[in-house]
């Protein structure tokens, strides 16, 4: 006969977290507010019937708590990822400011002729579609 334990939420250095899992309350949570269907969040965070049931209990209990908690965790993410964008922006440039290293003029003048090659490619296609418009617009059957 074989039983099974009911899933717990436990508070773990990742916070909430469905018990045996790595899926936090703000992974269901994230994809609650983005309005995703149970069945949809279920799969995209491979979960059990229980687990989910077991996450949306609690957030229905605990739905205060639970909110406040998952705003301070957006706000924390929201500012390391303003740092990082930061540092590689700071880093990216020193990179770009920096000679190209010996032995590779050829490829960087290489990119540089398929990069132009490509700009013209897209500004030839821009102009080719703006006249079909026009002659969209001008022919007798668009009257």
């Amino acid at each position: 006969m074989r039983t099974t334990t009911p899933t717990a939420i436990l508070r773990t250095e990742r916070g909430l977290t469905l018990s045996g899992t790595r899926v936090t309350l703000y992974d269901v949570l994230g994809y609650v507010r983005a309005q995703w269907s149970r069945k949809d969040i279920g799969a995209i965070l491979r979960l059990s019937d229980e687990q989910l049931d077991a996450a949306l209990d609690y957030i229905a209990a605990h739905r205060a708590g639970v909110e406040t908690e998952y705003d301070m965790v957006l706000h924390s993410a929201g500012e390391v990822r303003r740092y990082w964008e930061a540092r590689n922006r700071e880093r990216l440039a020193q990179i770009a400011a920096s000679p190209p290293r010996p032995g590779t003029e050829a490829l960087h003048a290489q990119l540089a002729e398929r990069q132009a090659l490509r700009a013209a490619q897209e500004t030839a296609e821009a102009g080719h579609a703006g006249t079909e418009e026009a002659e969209d617009r001008t022919s007798p059957a668009s009257s």
